[in-house]
């Protein structure tokens, strides 16, 4: 790592963090010509979960807004960004248990260069908002020393209660699986304890941390903008030339980041041959990648995708089933406003932001049984819950949606009421700013 070097009253690093744009009025100079509140987000892919909050604080003039993150992040107008890179370090030599903090400790490394960077050009942050993974929180109490510290808590790895062992079909772990899962958490257990407070999502992941530590995690979800997020009855999607759905068609769909075991992609697959069976009308459109975001990989050379339609392949008829990949923003609110029932699922693990927009949006829901989705959709009122492994179920209950169009109203009613009674951007900014105290 580059020497330390300080100068005057606040820290300078030797080395540029590559992308800073710092050119602009002198970071922390109120409109009003008083002190505002310096506020500096730490994200690898900002915006992430702190859009919402980044934008509204961005909107205040008593508001002075930076963020860091890598090379891939993004951008929110009024957020002077610093990006760093990472490239691709030979961890081979590291001993297999302390790889990922090995990482984690590389990426705090370009942090803390970052970090540098922005006090050198005057911001020094009275707040500091911090995703727990990654790593990027080791450097921040040693570089901001008096900043409030408020770390987002997404997931703490365990061996029993989540989303590892939950499968009866995977053996359980063996002491050195188990050892290497409980290391994963090491810089988030670093980041617990530097930390002046945290934020949780939902109730059910704040409960995968460590019990001593709840006292300090509020649960505060980022929020869904019911203003943007709403339903459109003049909506249409395309998924393919020559088709056009719209709303009052029987579309079901299904969203994932990556199409996966973690997400339900096999048991959603192994579904649809009963399902199109006992509705030959109805089309079925699937978003997601070919990659894998959480989970195991698949075996060399193959995709979890196509293991999936391998599996009912000769069972369906590909003209009703429609895989579109990652869509633009517009496009996916365009599918969800047609949708005329949603399918989510998902095995003990974060919940989903798709899940809730395809509330916000009046999607008839059909959600797993399962710890996240119950944290919200309570079954028969706000959705239907069925059981995670069981295709036939999934099946049936999505049917019954398609066929009771006024039940299914019902509920998609129900679902938009939900999100905007708890959910809501609005409600969530406030809370957080009530723990930032900007």
């Amino acid at each position: 790592m580059g020497r330390l070097r300080h100068a005057g009253n606040g820290p300078r690093w030797a080395r540029r963090a590559a992308g800073a744009d710092l050119r602009r009025r002198p970071l922390g100079a109120d409109d009003r010509g008083g002190r505002a509140v310096n506020v500096l987000f730490v994200h690898q892919n900002f915006p992430a979960q702190f859009g919402p909050l980044a934008a509204a604080l961005a909107a205040d003039p008593g508001c002075r807004v930076a963020a860091i993150g890598s090379d891939v992040s993004g951008s929110v107008a009024g957020v002077t960004m610093v990006r760093y890179g990472l490239g691709e370090p030979d961890l081979r030599p590291t001993h297999t248990f302390a790889r990922r903090f090995d990482l984690e400790c590389r990426r705090a490394e370009q942090v803390l260069y970052a970090a540098g960077d922005l006090a050198a050009a005057g911001f020094v942050p009275d707040v500091v908002v911090v995703h727990h993974g990654w790593g990027e929180a080791l450097p921040l109490r040693a570089a901001f020393p008096a900043a409030r510290l408020v770390l987002y808590c997404e997931y703490y790895y365990r061996p029993t209660g989540g989303d590892v062992g939950f499968d009866p079909d995977e053996p359980p772990l063996n002491p050195d699986g188990e050892t290497a899962l409980r290391a994963r958490n090491a810089a988030t257990l670093l980041a617990l304890a530097e930390c002046d407070a945290a934020v949780a999502p939902t109730a059910w992941q704040r409960s995968t941390f460590p019990p001593e530590f709840w006292p300090k995690i509020r649960v505060i979800h980022e929020g869904v903008d019911t203003r943007t997020v709403r339903p459109d009855a003049e909506a249409s999607f395309s998924p393919r030339p020559g088709l056009v759905l719209r709303r009052g068609d029987e579309v079901v769909t299904y969203v994932a980041r990556d199409l996966e075991p973690v997400r339900g992609y096999p048991q959603f697959m192994r579904s649809l041959p009963r399902l199109l069976g006992a509705r030959p009308d109805a089309q079925v459109v699937i978003v997601g990648g070919d990659g894998t975001s959480y989970g195991a990989p698949p075996p060399e050379g193959d995709s979890w995708k196509a293991i999936g339609l391998r599996a009912v392949e000769a069972e369906i008829d590909p003209g009703r089933v429609h895989f579109v990949g990652r869509l633009a923003r517009a496009d996916y609110l365009a599918l969800l406003g047609i949708s005329a029932a949603h399918v989510y699922l998902t095995v003990p693990f974060v919940l989903s932001w798709s899940m809730l927009e395809a509330m916000a949006m009046r999607c008839p829901l059909v959600a797993s049984d399962t710890a996240p989705c119950r944290e919200v959709v309570e079954g028969g009122v706000n959705g239907l819950l069925v059981p995670f492994f069981d295709p036939d179920a999934i099946a049936d209950t999505t049917a019954g949606l398609l066929a009771d169009r006024d039940r299914a109203a019902a509920l998609g009613t129900a679902a938009r009421r939900t999100v905007k009674k708890r959910y809501r951007t609005e409600k969530a900014v406030a809370a957080m700013r009530e723990v930032l105290g900007a």
